[in-house]
């Protein structure tokens, strides 16, 4: 079967951009009135998207207001997904969980519950966290180091995987005339004892209707890497360089047999942040009108840091110098170029793109068939499975990828037009797992006799 983009959409509430608010006609934020939500919601759900994504994090600051407004604050993701469960159908919806600071046994509750509510379309998204003022909101001292997030990662999913399927699918027979409701030979203590973690089971709520929840993690380095190709279903990276883009791919994707899983078991969804309207001059025209609304006092140290180059000796309305042989230079200025369509920049151009694309994702300025041909190339050459879309702001920035690029997709033939199952798995092209509980009872009967 022929490859099918997958897209989904990451609520930003007050958009992707840090001046996304401040147009006149966007939301000034979302993140608190459900009547939006849901009637975003639904429209992805009319426009064939593949899931509904909220990120979290576990620590706030008013700086943020600044730079990144949208993740400010925000609604806690298992309680907001778990509504807009009763009012979607098809859609997958994904909450976001921080295992440095959470609790296997919770999570599973959560992740099944969900599963059950919405028939078939939770998924988890799986963080260890990079922000230190989290852990002082969790009596630490300290935020754990990168290995040893990990290393309690890999337990963490081990035990709610392990858990999910305590109860097999034929484990409640509900039999009234025997009085049976549940098989005890079909639910299992789990009796996982770790080096984090010691959970005896069984969960106390039935295997998930997908069998179990898709999981999704997050990341680029190898460490984000061997984790997505040991237990992901889908990974969410932030590529913004074509080529960089392809050997990530390549890398995450030989992985996988190494765990022997196959190529379609994990899809690959960078994220995507575009700036569309119907013509290249119109996105340009929005483009500079988000950049003039943000508030900024112009301080080049961060972008210095960055691109390797002292932006700080040059006035801001100056010439982009040579940046020839600092690599990360010249990788950010063909970005920017590439983004806007402008080939001599200024000092300021550079600054306005950078603040925008700084998060790694890839940010594209332009009318809907130069997006659309993007996705495009990135799909068929394999840079990608699909996109995890940001719009700029909202809700327009969204409204027009739905209406201007969404079909021109769908005339390509690499985006579907109707759902082909009901589950997120089916959307996913991924088949139900079995129970690894489920040869058990044979084996058992077997030796009986």
């Amino acid at each position: 079967m022929a490859r099918k983009l997958h897209l989904g959409y990451f609520l930003f509430s007050t958009g992707y951009h840090p001046a996304g608010w401040r147009l006149p006609e966007a939301k000034e934020d979302g993140a608190y009135d459900i009547d939006f939500i849901v009637e975003t919601v639904q429209k992805l759900e009319k426009a064939k998207f593949d899931f509904f994504f909220l990120g979290d994090r576990l620590a706030t600051s008013t700086d943020m207001q600044y730079k990144f407004p949208s993740q400010m604050t925000r609604l806690e993701p298992f309680t907001l997904i778990s509504y807009l469960a009763a009012v979607t159908k098809k859609i997958g919806l994904i909450a976001t969980v921080n295992t440095t600071y959470s609790e296997p046994y919770n999570v599973a509750r959560y992740t099944t519950s969900l599963d059950h509510l919405s028939k078939g379309r939770a998924s988890w998204n799986v963080v260890t966290g990079s922000d230190p003022n989290a852990a002082l909101n969790f009596s630490r001292e300290k935020h754990w180091d990168n290995e040893k997030r990990y290393d309690y990662a890999e337990e963490f999913i081990e035990v709610v995987k392990g858990l999910a399927d305590t109860w097999e699918d034929g484990s409640l027979p509900k039999n009234k005339e025997t009085g049976q409701l549940a098989d005890p030979d079909q639910v299992h203590y789990l009796d996982h004892v770790g080096e984090n973690f010691s959970v005896r089971g069984p969960l106390n709520v039935h295997r998930p209707v997908q069998g179990q929840v898709p999981l999704i993690t997050a990341g680029y380095s190898p460490r984000s890497q061997h984790l997505a190709a040991k237990y992901a279903d889908m990974v969410f990276t932030g590529g913004n360089d074509f080529e960089e883009a392809k050997r990530f791919y390549r890398e995450v994707k030989d992985k996988l047999t190494t765990n022997g899983r196959d190529n379609q078991d994990l899809k690959v969804l960078p994220g995507l942040v575009p700036i569309v309207e119907a013509t290249n001059e119109e996105a340009i025209n929005k483009y500079n009108e988000l950049n003039e609304l943000i508030v900024t006092d112009f301080d080049l140290t961060e972008l210095s840091e960055k691109v390797e180059y002292d932006f700080t000796q040059h006035d801001i309305d100056e010439d982009l110098p040579d940046l020839e042989g600092t690599k990360q230079g010249e990788k950010w200025s063909k970005l920017a170029s590439s983004a806007i369509g402008k080939e001599d920049l200024t000092i300021k151009d550079l600054f306005y793109f950078f603040s925008s694309a700084v998060r790694g994702h890839l940010f594209i300025v332009g009318g809907a068939q130069k997006v659309a041909d993007i996705i495009e190339k990135w799909f068929v050459e394999e840079a990608s499975d699909g996109f995890n879309i940001c719009p700029p702001y909202l809700p327009g920035g969204l409204d027009k990828f739905l209406d201007l690029v969404v079909p021109i997709l769908q005339q390509k033939g690499i985006f579907r037009t109707e759902y082909s199952g009901n589950t997120f798995r089916d959307h996913l092209g991924l088949e139900r797992p079995k129970n690894q509980y489920g040869n058990l009872k044979v084996r058992r009967n077997n030796n009986e006799t």
